[in-house]
């Protein structure tokens, strides 16, 4: 709790402030919707560099591919720059799916308290432990 006191006046009198929740949806998600998440985001990537000179059905799998994320992870709003990037012609030959997808866990991971939730532990602990051997 943080106190804070008034200088206006010459009562001491300390202020309570509370941490609100926010309305976001702060549920961590599960294993089993991690790997489904990016099990979807893989398969569409992959299928995506084949279809990459088929623009109408690239179109077609990428809202495919949107809405069962949307349907997996919930309303996420890194799914609309996913879904602009993969328009861009040429962008099919990246992983763009896969990257929305560890970027919205990675911010789900961070929370107004500053705690890291699992798979963004998990991920540090990779990235840190990959670093040390290439030094």
């Amino acid at each position: 709790m943080d106190h804070i006191e008034p200088i206006s006046s010459g009562v001491r009198t300390p202020i309570v402030l509370k941490r609100v929740d926010s309305s976001v949806d702060s549920k961590r998600h599960s294993w089993t919707r991690i790997g489904l998440a990016f099990a979807v985001a893989a398969v569409s990537d992959v299928l995506a560099f084949w279809l990459e000179f088929v623009p109408p059905m690239q179109w077609a799998l990428d809202a495919a591919t949107a809405f069962g994320l949307y349907l997996i992870l919930g309303r996420r709003w890194a799914l609309v720059p996913g879904l602009v990037a993969e328009a861009i012609p040429g962008m099919g030959i990246f992983p763009v799916w896969v990257l929305v997808v560890a970027s919205i866990l990675a911010y789900d991971g961070i929370t107004k308290k500053g705690k890291i939730s699992l798979a963004a532990d998990g991920a540090h602990k990779l990235w840190s432990h990959f670093s040390k051997k290439n030094r």
